[in-house]
């Protein structure tokens, strides 16, 4: 047996991977506000980095769509050169939550938050990139985008730049959209890359005056933070910045690691050690003033469908990229902007989960409310502020399903009334227990009998026993209390 037994399959899952991962890697950095090589360069640390590190052995790492709204804010409001820093902070809070063994509770988060999220991320990016897709400045607020469209599609309309750029984009989502249902030796390539190799031909083809990727070479791009880039570290501001980082890039790689162990028979997940890894790379990330990453779940996928085995096809994806990344950088100055436009509207589509809404509305109704809320919240106010709301609804809907409470009142008409509670009893349910109480009858004796309860907090403690010294003054019996 030879040392490597996987080697040829691993070798062919890894060109899959690069080749998928050239155009996304591209893509985000753009919409990011970013030279695009920063994104190779975090596609890089992502496969060879966090490759070689033990966690999930088939997950690929690298930038992703789900933080491309949250980067481009930092970067506007921040400044590139503080991006590194951020990232940097987000990794060796990863590295500390790994260590301390917090990466098995990200998959306490609810789903439908997480999947609102990225419903949220979705709606976002598509809007900004019809945009890009038409050569325009998206506005900088979520909300702003989304109305600012029909005034932008009426401008594109008298443009023959814009229709241009339009057409191109539009012909990028219709390639990756079809590419599904093409013969599966033509789908041996990657639609991404089949779709921006077109538009580019295209473009070329017809000249097309339609922008193309800004080149700034793999060196000039890589710009370590310095040190008044740290000094920003003292503004509240990047700290939450920090934070929402840390959060939603530790949250998305271990919901992706989750999906990708389901696809596979091979190890599973050690979900502490994946944190550190995924911590590992993006404090390399920021060292090198790159983009955050996280896993994602389209490159994991594509691994194990091209038949990955072992860790060794995304270290080799990432070798590929450094390759293509030091010997082929001016092929990027060729890609249209609108063709990496078209392809994030298509990974922005994906990202909101229509099929899911429509299972939890008829079985989850709560689950699809929190989804649809934490995804408008996102829009209309911003990521973490609406991934907050998302928690705190969930949090919310969870305590109201935990006071669970139920009351039975025996009247015999003879004799004392009886009232019977079980389950829990929280202060949530408080009114309901006191308007139940009060509407029984204020000139007879009454026996309580809380032995059913479960639990019974402070407060309705409390206010049983004010209640129960209101109706012994009446003038009945003392009412007679049987406590659990």
């Amino acid at each position: 047996m030879t040392k490597y037994p996987y080697l040829r399959q691993d070798f062919a899952a890894s060109v899959v991977v690069f080749l998928v991962a050239v155009p996304l890697c591209v893509g985000v950095a753009v919409a990011s506000g970013a030279p695009a090589e920063l994104g190779l360069v975090t596609g890089i640390v992502g496969g060879i980095v966090t490759g070689l590190l033990p966690g999930s052995s088939l997950q690929v790492s690298g930038p992703a769509a789900g933080l491309t709204v949250l980067v481009y804010e930092a970067v506007t409001e921040f400044g590139l050169p503080v991006l590194g820093v951020l990232v940097l902070a987000a990794g060796l809070l990863q590295l500390l939550m790994g260590a301390l063994k917090l990466g098995r509770w990200f998959r306490a988060i609810s789903v439908s938050v997480v999947e609102g999220m990225l419903a949220g991320i979705g709606l976002v990016i598509i809007a900004g990139q019809l945009y890009a897709a038409a050569g325009m400045k998206a506005p900088t607020s979520g909300i702003d985008k989304i109305t600012g469209l029909p005034e932008a599609l009426v401008a594109a309309v008298g443009s023959a730049t814009a229709v241009a750029s339009v057409a191109i984009g539009a012909g990028t989502i219709a390639v990756m959209v079809s590419w599904k249902r093409l013969p599966e030796k033509a789908r041996a390539v990657p639609g991404a890359l089949a779709a921006v190799a077109l538009a580019t031909l295209v473009t070329f083809a017809f000249d097309l005056p339609v922008a193309t990727v800004e080149v700034n070479g793999l060196i000039d791009s890589i710009q370590p933070p310095g040190a008044d880039a740290f000094g920003e570290l003292a503004n509240p501001a990047v700290l939450g910045t920090v934070l929402a980082f840390t959060l939603i890039a530790s949250a998305e790689s271990l919901f992706s690691a989750a999906a990708v162990d389901r696809l596979h028979d091979g190890p599973r997940t050690r979900y502490d050690k994946e944190l550190m890894a995924q911590g590992a790379g993006n404090a390399v990330c920021g060292v090198l003033g790159a983009l955050p990453m996280t896993a994602v779940i389209v490159r994991s996928s594509a691994n194990v469908q091209a038949g990955a085995r072992t860790k060794a096809s995304r270290v080799l994806h990432g070798v590929w990229l450094l390759l293509f990344a030091a010997l082929l950088p001016s092929a990027l100055a060729l890609i249209p902007l609108p063709a990496l436009a078209g392809i994030l509207v298509h990974a922005g589509w994906k990202l909101i989960p229509f099929r899911q809404l429509v299972t939890m509305w008829r079985d989850h109704r709560g689950e699809a409310l929190i989804l649809v809320v934490t995804a408008l919240a996102i829009v209309g106010v911003n990521m973490f502020e609406g991934v907050l709301i998302g928690l705190a609804l969930s949090v919310a809907k969870t305590a109201w399903e935990a006071s669970h409470l139920k009351m039975e009142v025996i009247d015999k008409g003879a004799g004392p009334i009886q009232a019977h509670l079980s389950g829990n009893a929280t202060f949530l349910r408080l009114p309901k227990i006191l308007d139940s109480l009060e509407s029984l009858p204020q000139d007879r004796p009454i026996e309580l009998n809380l032995s059913g309860l479960h639990h019974l907090d402070h407060a309705c403690r409390t206010a049983l026993e004010s209640w129960a010294e209101r109706h012994s003054a009446s003038g009945t019996d003392p009412v007679k209390v049987t406590i659990p």
